[in-house]
């Protein structure tokens, strides 16, 4: 019988976020373990962590490691960031033979998409990061008001693209490879929504929303 432990983490900030709180792990966990797992299946344990993910000493998931170390379980998460932010600490679980690593959002990923994704998220953040500084200093070089209206408006803005971004790479797991294989955007909407795959806002994939998720990834 296939058997998961299940991890989630919140940051206080993160608890009001609609994609990163406590009921949206849940519910992207709950559609994994209906549409995409073996049966039957058994949770032999369930952990969760209200701390921040640039910490790597957490004692629930120090539990889960253990748990699944000693039962061979596989070890469930809804995304990537949730184990951590930093791709040094995946990796090292992605390679501990004794840890399997399964993300709800990225059902079919292998060890190697996984390491990728987590590659590309730190890059990213890095890069808005710096990026965000050197605004700011160049603002304020020219003698400008920070934390004005316009500058609210630009940080919301950009939050609203990174976001987008960010949710568009897990879809690419299952949309890239169909479309590498030469399926139309259509047959793989349609694909999408036979499984059940929701789209960021809960609604039905169209053609025109895988397009724009391939070229959100393709930005980014």
């Amino acid at each position: 019988m296939k058997q998961y432990v299940i991890y989630t983490r919140v940051s206080t900030e993160d608890q009001g976020k609609s994609g990163h709180g406590l009921d949206a792990q849940r519910r992207d966990i709950d559609i994994f373990l209906e549409r995409f797992t073996e049966v039957p299946f058994e949770v032999v344990g369930t952990f969760c962590d209200v701390l921040s993910g640039k910490l790597d000493d957490r004692p629930e998931l120090g539990k889960a490691l253990a748990l699944v170390r000693k039962t061979g379980a596989e070890l469930l998460v809804a995304k990537l960031d949730r184990l951590s932010r930093k791709v040094a600490f995946i990796a090292a679980l992605i390679e501990d033979p004794k840890v399997r690593l399964r993300v709800a959002q990225m059902p079919h990923a292998d060890k190697f998409q996984l390491h990728i994704y987590a590659a590309l998220a730190e890059q990213e953040r890095d890069f808005i990061s710096a990026r965000t500084v050197a605004a700011l200093k160049e603002a304020k070089a020219k003698g400008k008001k920070l934390g004005g209206l316009r500058d609210k408006t630009m940080a919301r803005n950009a939050a609203i693209q990174e976001k987008a971004r960010q949710e568009a790479r897990p879809a690419m797991a299952v949309i890239g490879p169909m479309r590498a294989g030469g399926e139309s955007l259509m047959a793989i909407a349609d694909a999408l929504n036979r499984t059940g795959v929701a789209t960021s806002r809960g609604g039905r994939w169209t053609a025109k929303q895988v397009s724009r998720v391939i070229d959100r990834a393709s930005a980014g």
